[in-house]
Protein backbone atom coordinates (compact mmCIF):
# COMPACT_ATOMS: atom_id res chain seq x y z
CA UNK A 1 0.00 0.00 0.00
CA UNK A 2 2.84 2.45 0.39
CA UNK A 3 3.74 2.32 -3.10
CA UNK A 4 0.39 3.44 -3.88
CA UNK A 5 0.58 6.59 -2.65
CA UNK A 6 4.27 7.11 -3.22
CA UNK A 7 3.07 7.10 -6.19
CA UNK A 8 0.26 9.23 -5.90
CA UNK A 9 2.36 11.72 -4.13
CA UNK A 10 4.64 11.97 -7.48
CA UNK A 11 1.45 12.29 -9.46
CA UNK A 12 0.12 15.42 -6.93
CA UNK A 13 3.06 17.05 -7.53
CA UNK A 14 3.63 16.62 -11.49
CA UNK A 15 0.02 17.39 -12.17
CA UNK A 16 -0.70 20.26 -9.36
CA UNK A 17 2.97 21.80 -10.47
CA UNK A 18 1.30 21.53 -14.09
CA UNK A 19 -2.01 23.01 -13.21
CA UNK A 20 -0.14 26.25 -11.43
CA UNK A 21 1.95 26.64 -14.46
CA UNK A 22 -0.86 26.23 -17.23
CA UNK A 23 -2.84 28.69 -14.62
CA UNK A 24 0.57 31.38 -15.43
CA UNK A 25 0.63 31.44 -18.75
CA UNK A 26 -2.14 28.87 -20.08
CA UNK A 27 -3.39 32.33 -21.51
CA UNK A 28 -0.23 32.70 -23.96
CA UNK A 29 -1.45 30.37 -26.68
CA UNK A 30 -4.64 30.97 -28.41
CA UNK A 31 -5.95 27.44 -28.45
CA UNK A 32 -5.54 27.39 -24.62
CA UNK A 33 -7.42 30.79 -24.00
CA UNK A 34 -10.18 29.89 -22.77
CA UNK A 35 -9.24 26.90 -21.13
CA UNK A 36 -6.66 28.65 -18.99
CA UNK A 37 -9.71 31.08 -18.09
CA UNK A 38 -11.62 28.50 -16.74
CA UNK A 39 -9.01 26.67 -14.64
CA UNK A 40 -8.30 30.32 -13.14
CA UNK A 41 -11.89 31.39 -12.43
CA UNK A 42 -12.32 27.35 -11.24
CA UNK A 43 -9.12 28.71 -8.76
CA UNK A 44 -10.16 31.88 -7.83
CA UNK A 45 -13.54 30.22 -6.56
CA UNK A 46 -11.77 27.82 -4.61
CA UNK A 47 -9.54 29.99 -2.86
CA UNK A 48 -12.10 32.48 -2.04
CA UNK A 49 -15.42 30.47 -2.14
CA UNK A 50 -14.52 27.23 -0.50
CA UNK A 51 -12.19 29.57 1.55
CA UNK A 52 -15.07 30.98 3.24
CA UNK A 53 -15.57 27.63 4.82
CA UNK A 54 -11.95 26.03 4.89
CA UNK A 55 -10.17 29.15 5.12
CA UNK A 56 -9.24 31.74 2.28
CA UNK A 57 -6.54 30.04 -0.05
CA UNK A 58 -8.14 26.45 0.01
CA UNK A 59 -7.19 24.26 -2.58
CA UNK A 60 -8.60 21.01 -2.43
CA UNK A 61 -5.92 19.32 -4.59
CA UNK A 62 -3.45 20.70 -1.92
CA UNK A 63 -6.15 18.72 0.69
CA UNK A 64 -5.68 15.64 -0.68
CA UNK A 65 -2.38 15.55 -1.56
CA UNK A 66 -1.81 16.11 2.32
CA UNK A 67 -3.87 13.32 3.39
CA UNK A 68 -1.35 11.42 0.92
CA UNK A 69 1.93 12.96 2.70
CA UNK A 70 0.39 12.30 5.82
CA UNK A 71 0.01 8.30 5.62
CA UNK A 72 3.54 8.27 4.33
CA UNK A 73 4.87 10.07 7.72
CA UNK A 74 4.95 13.38 6.83
CA UNK A 75 3.80 15.95 9.07
CA UNK A 76 3.55 19.72 10.31
CA UNK A 77 2.92 20.43 6.11
CA UNK A 78 2.67 24.19 5.39
CA UNK A 79 -0.14 26.19 4.59
CA UNK A 80 0.41 26.93 1.19
CA UNK A 81 1.27 24.36 -1.54
CA UNK A 82 3.41 26.58 -3.16
CA UNK A 83 5.88 26.98 -0.07
CA UNK A 84 5.87 23.06 -0.03
CA UNK A 85 6.71 23.20 -3.07
CA UNK A 86 9.14 25.11 -3.34
CA UNK A 87 10.83 23.21 -0.49
CA UNK A 88 10.92 20.04 -1.92
CA UNK A 89 12.23 21.19 -5.23
CA UNK A 90 15.00 23.08 -3.60
CA UNK A 91 15.53 21.80 -0.11
CA UNK A 92 15.21 26.12 0.72
CA UNK A 93 12.85 27.20 3.41
CA UNK A 94 11.19 30.56 2.65
CA UNK A 95 8.94 32.96 3.80
CA UNK A 96 5.89 31.76 3.47
CA UNK A 97 3.88 35.29 4.29
CA UNK A 98 5.87 36.27 0.84
CA UNK A 99 5.40 33.31 -1.04
CA UNK A 100 1.45 34.27 -0.04
CA UNK A 101 1.47 37.34 -1.31
CA UNK A 102 3.83 36.47 -4.83
CA UNK A 103 1.41 33.48 -5.24
CA UNK A 104 -1.59 36.15 -4.77
CA UNK A 105 -0.25 38.78 -7.10
CA UNK A 106 0.73 36.41 -9.53
CA UNK A 107 -2.77 34.49 -9.91
CA UNK A 108 -4.40 37.85 -10.03
CA UNK A 109 -2.10 39.30 -12.81
CA UNK A 110 -2.45 35.74 -14.79
CA UNK A 111 -6.31 35.99 -14.21
CA UNK A 112 -6.36 39.92 -15.64
CA UNK A 113 -4.57 38.75 -18.44
CA UNK A 114 -6.41 35.83 -19.31
CA UNK A 115 -9.66 38.02 -18.89
CA UNK A 116 -8.05 40.75 -21.53
CA UNK A 117 -6.92 37.86 -23.99
CA UNK A 118 -10.20 35.86 -23.62
CA UNK A 119 -13.13 38.62 -23.89
CA UNK A 120 -11.24 42.49 -24.90
CA UNK A 121 -8.31 41.17 -27.32
CA UNK A 122 -11.16 39.14 -29.94
CA UNK A 123 -13.18 42.93 -29.84
CA UNK A 124 -10.14 44.84 -30.57
CA UNK A 125 -8.87 42.52 -33.26
CA UNK A 126 -12.23 42.62 -35.32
Amino acid sequence: MPVVYAILDILFVVFHTALIIFNLFGWIWKKTRKANLITLLLTGASWFILGIFYGIGYCPMTDWHWAVLETLGNYGLPNSYITYLIHRLTGLTSNEQWVDAMTVGLFFLALSISLYMNLFRKRNRK
